[in-house]
């Protein structure tokens, strides 16, 4: 199936979501193979930064809702275990990477496919792109820690009306709104998420995946608590080999190479 294409580049990997047909609706076997493509680029060492992205007019319209769906003889689908097991694995897996994954929001981005692109560390979206809290138009609720980024990103007041609502708000909303790093032009986004993953697979990975960690630490934390982690993670990084790179580079003012 090719409803998950890898890119392969040097030094990073594109994912893309390939369903163009569907705004790339998600099935469960499409997940299956994102979540493998995801663990497949955290076990190579040559990879050092993501990118997500969609094919065609959509970056992700969410799970694909169809027949399936529909009360049985066994009673309603069990979307607790299609959240678990599925969609909230992929966000669980952007999160707890060591690699940093740049979302290049294409066009929409509605329900799993607005958590999976907020779940990135960096969020790019062409001026055309919408991210839309869908759920509640099937009598759902936000999943995929839409409630967690929406409230911590725009505000518990702004998260509130997105998620009750439903109303669609577009890419120079979320920048504004702190929901997104950044809106650029349509013509103009795989080339600035290229770019980044250009650069971000040039910086030191260790450095990286430890920010990763103290932002992922950040929300359940105390001020104390996280000063105590910061502490922690700088003492490891002070005494990486990345750091002594940065010094020399610095002081031979050169541009450092790390990881060579």
């Amino acid at each position: 199936m090719d409803d998950i294409r890898v890119e392969t580049h040097d030094g990073w990997r594109g994912l893309v979501l390939n369903r163009p047909d569907k705004l790339n609706a998600v099935t469960r076997d499409m997940l299956v193979r994102l979540l493998a493509a995801i663990d497949a680029a955290e076990a190579d060492a040559s990879c050092r930064a993501v990118v997500l992205t969609g094919e065609g007019r959509g970056f992700c319209a969410g799970q694909e809702v169809g027949p399936e769906f529909q009360p049985g003889p066994d009673g309603p689908p069990d979307l607790e275990a299609l959240a678990n097991g599925f969609h909230h694995q992929v966000v669980r897996r952007i999160r707890g990477s060591r690699l940093p994954f740049v979302a290049a929001v294409n066009g929409v981005a509605a329900g799993a496919g607005a958590g999976f692109a907020l779940a990135c560390d960096i969020v790019l979206a062409a001026r055309s792109a919408r991210f839309v809290q869908a759920f509640i138009r099937l009598g759902l609720v936000p999943d995929s820690g839409c409630s967690f980024f929406l409230a911590h990103g725009v505000g518990e007041a702004r998260a509130r009306a997105l998620a009750m609502l439903g109303d669609a708000i577009d890419a120079d909303t979320a920048a504004a709104w702190g929901m997104i790093w950044k809106a650029v032009d349509d013509t103009a986004l795989a080339a600035e998420a290229e770019a980044l993953a250009a650069r971000l697979s040039q910086a030191p990975a260790a450095a990286l995946a430890a920010t990763k960690r103290l932002f992922a630490a950040m929300p359940g934390n105390t001020l104390e608590r996280q000063l105590d982690l910061e502490a922690s993670l700088q003492g490891e990084a002070g005494r990486s080999a990345d750091f002594a790179e940065g010094v020399r580079a610095f002081m031979e003012k050169r541009p450092p190479r790390y990881g060579a």
